[in-house]
């Protein structure tokens, strides 16, 4: 007998760079686990409608802005289930609509719970480490819990192609590469690869819906323009700076942690710094409402 096939429309509502978490009951499928939001796509409904349905219902708010997250299918033993996930991000006037039991959580939190097993992807798109090597040479890649921008200066797609090739499946997991890059590549590569970065000549260039859907992006950031712009088109995450000066670019002046700390307080998505810092420098970043690190010559793990 053929199993049932479900389509549910999950939202991930972000906010601070925390996310939105609550708890199926016991009598639930898949009871006494972590939930995201979220509920059957009805007859006659888009699975964005239905999601907009169900946060109402479900969470207590209203939102406008939606971006399409990921179509992930997972067979359980009893049925087939099409997840197909949005994410938004709550503005702080939302926040106190919000029902009970919903939580927000803590990306590097979120792996610690309890969630079904068709959440996995999920989680780990949403779980971002807090350090970023970038490098333009591949066997500069670290074994700690890192990504790694591999910004390449090569134009032969052959020797590209050749150096994407021998990495392993968990490496290619952690590894940035830029858009254009990224779309240069043969099917098999792009699919391997998670995380696409944006120049923000790139970033001011796109709008809401043409991002991969599925992939995370994260865009290069110098001012509130460029920070707002990849809210509005659905970005994940952003690199923001220079903090400081560097000797790369001397010649570019640092907005300094106050600076940085003006624009990175409004994001609802994780901002990395980078421009003249190191992997020590982080517990002071955080305090500057960083999420994380990037950089060169002081990350090399």
């Amino acid at each position: 007998m053929a199993k049932a096939t479900v389509d549910v429309a999950i939202a991930i509502l972000l906010h601070k760079s925390k996310v939105l978490v609550g708890w199926r009951q016991a009598n639930q499928h898949q009871g006494n686990k972590h939930e995201f939001p979220g509920g059957k796509v009805e007859l006659g409904e888009t699975p964005e409608q239905a999601c907009r349905r169900e946060i109402f219902e479900e969470v207590g708010i209203g939102l406008k802005d939606w971006h399409a997250f990921d179509l992930t299918c997972h067979e359980y033993d009893d049925i087939i289930v099409n997840l197909h996930l949005f994410h938004a991000c709550v503005p702080d006037e939302l926040l106190n609509l919000i029902h009970q039991p919903w939580a927000w959580y803590r990306r590097d939190q979120l792996a610690n719970l309890n969630f079904p097993k068709a959440n996995a992807a999920i989680l780990q798109r949403l779980s971002w480490p807090h350090l970023i090597q970038i490098s333009d040479q591949l066997n500069h890649m670290s074994l700690q819990n890192t990504l790694f921008y591999w910004r390449t200066a090569l134009e032969d797609q052959t020797q590209i192609d050749s150096q994407l090739q021998i990495l392993t499946d968990e490496q290619c997991s952690r590894l940035i590469v830029n858009y254009a890059l990224w779309q240069q590549l043969s099917r098999d590569l792009q699919a391997k690869i998670q995380t696409i970065h944006l120049k923000q000549s790139q970033l001011m260039h796109l709008n809401k819906a043409e991002l991969v859907v599925g992939k995370r992006f994260i865009a290069a950031c110098h001012d509130a323009v460029s920070l707002q712009h990849a809210h509005q088109i659905g970005c994940d995450a952003v690199f923001l700076g220079p903090v400081n000066a560097t000797t790369t670019h001397p010649d570019v002046q640092g907005i300094g942690w106050d600076g940085f700390a003006a624009l990175a307080q409004n994001s609802d998505i994780p901002v990395f710094a980078l421009g003249g810092v190191a992997p020590a420098d982080l517990e002071q970043a955080q305090k500057h409402h960083a999420y994380g690190l990037a950089g060169i010559r002081q990350f090399k793990l």
